[in-house]
């Protein structure tokens, strides 16, 4: 053959990219890596990441494949597949490719999975899952905090809806690997049943497509959409809280697939019964299934997943310096990966070397750890500062409104920025006990929700702390 092959298949690519959306692109043919063509026996092999990204190319694509491949290879090439079975041990196996049904030149898809209504016109359709193929449970690293949901996790993406943890609800702060988790059972449920209908959402786009067909005049259909699908997975929950319509629509779709037995997956910030405006209805059904929490990860398993990271990126970082990220880092997986990858971009624009003087710095910026932590007399200082109130009086027993909103914000931030427990919070702010510290706390959370100008009155206090710390 005249052409170089990885040319030519190249512009088979690219033949590709003309005929599907940038995401049906960058998902499932921009992590093909080309390995070799055999000119005698017309054979082309390609590698792809995971068997679902193969089982997922012959369902769906093997007539615009073959298309590409006669246009840029001539007739009659094979193509086969080379699949990633286990990255880290980068062990492989080869399997064969489908012959095509029919070639016709393909049609260009437009806004494939962008609305509901469009997918449900044809039962079976092609549904793009949305899930983030990077996102496994092999990189999954289990540890002290995280060993029930995995394994949980594992045992729902085996059978899905076959089991009493449906729904499964996970909760759990910022940065604890809940997306990682549910994306890891989507990803392998995928892998396990190809032709499942897997559909991952964030609670936000779901509210935004509702709210779409509100306008259009459309519910019935976005309904019988989402009642379509076989593993349902909604992250992020705890946005719904105020959206009664959105939440009333929710619950029949629960309804309909928790009948039918498919499987539902929820993530959220906070358990269930943490949910101000969610009716008791839905409550109840989101606790019938499975609750489990996940934990922010212990120095061990921060020090695990740091070690995994550089296994997998092949980086060289000193035992000393993963020692001290995993211990100051916030036990925050995003802040990890964000602490390494600063790490490495410093490295190298300085040419300097990874040591824990470069870490220290990266910490202070990425991670934002001040080594002088705010203390309650700071607090109380801003607060009375702002509302122009004098610190002694919030030590008597004055139940006057603009007295009781000083401490009730000072509480608050209190509990946001020490690390002090409930009881010593309100021994140092006013004399009252653990109970008024929680009640406050929740009086000014509510508050935030509806009322912008004491958001701003926070906002501005909060800034003024940061202000502080920079002098």
């Amino acid at each position: 053959m005249g052409n170089n092959p990885k040319a030519l298949w190249d512009n088979c690519l690219q033949f590709i990219k003309d005929n599907v959306t940038e995401q049906q692109f960058r998902t499932w043919f921009a992590p093909i890596v080309f390995e070799k063509y055999d000119d005698d026996s017309r054979t082309l092999l390609v590698q792809v990441p995971s068997r679902y990204v193969y089982e997922y190319l012959e369902q769906h694509y093997v007539n615009l494949l073959s298309k590409g491949l006669c246009r840029c290879f001539g007739n009659s090439v094979q193509l086969n597949y080379r699949i990633v079975v286990d990255q880290q041990h980068k062990l492989t196996i080869d399997e064969e490719g489908s012959e095509a049904v029919d070639i016709d030149v393909p049609v260009k898809r437009e806004g494939v999975n962008k609305s509901p209504t469009l997918l449900d016109a044809v039962p079976h359709q092609e549904l793009d899952p949305q899930l983030d193929l990077h996102k496994t449970f092999q990189s999954f690293i289990e540890g002290d905090s995280n060993k029930l949901p995995r394994t949980v996790g594992m045992s729902i993406a085996e059978h899905p809806g076959k089991s009493t943890f449906n729904p499964f609800f996970v909760f759990g702060p910022s940065g604890c690997g809940k997306t990682h988790l549910i994306n890891a059972i989507g990803v392998r449920c995928k892998e396990v049943y190809p032709r499942r209908r897997v559909l991952y959402i964030s609670a936000r786009l779901f509210q935004v497509q509702f709210t779409d067909a509100t306008r259009r005049n459309t519910v019935n259909d976005f309904i019988r959409f989402y009642q379509s699908i076989d593993v349902l997975i909604v992250d992020d929950i705890q946005e719904w809280a105020t959206a009664t319509k959105t939440l009333d629509t929710f619950f029949h779709i629960f309804d309909h697939l928790f009948r039918l037995g498919k499987q539902i997956i929820l993530a959220s910030d906070r358990p269930p019964v943490d949910l101000q405006g969610v009716k008791d209805r839905l409550l109840t059904r989101f606790a019938c299934g499975l609750i489990a929490e996940l934990e922010q990860p212990n120095v061990q398993l921060c020090i695990d997943i740091l070690n995994a990271k550089c296994r997998r990126d092949g980086l060289k970082i000193p035992e000393n310096v993963i020692q001290y990220i995993a211990e100051t880092a916030n036990g925050s997986v995003r802040d990890l990966e964000g602490v390494i990858n600063s790490l490495l971009a410093y490295s190298v624009v300085y040419n300097s070397n990874i040591d824990i003087r470069l870490a220290q710095r990266i910490i202070q910026r990425a991670v934002k750890l001040d080594n002088k932590p705010l203390t309650i007399d700071d607090i109380l200082e801003k607060v009375c500062g702002h509302y122009g109130v004098e610190q002694k009086s919030i030590f008597t027993r004055s139940r006057k409104r603009d007295l009781v909103i000083v401490r009730q914000v000072s509480m608050y931030l209190a509990q946001k920025y020490t690390n002090m427990p409930a009881g010593r919070i309100g021994q140092l702010i006013g004399g009252r006990d653990h109970s008024t510290v929680i009640h406050s706390c929740s009086a000014v959370e509510q508050r935030l929700k509806v009322d912008k100008s004491f958001m701003a009155e926070l906002n501005s206090i909060e800034n003024s702390f940061r202000l502080k710390k920079e002098k």
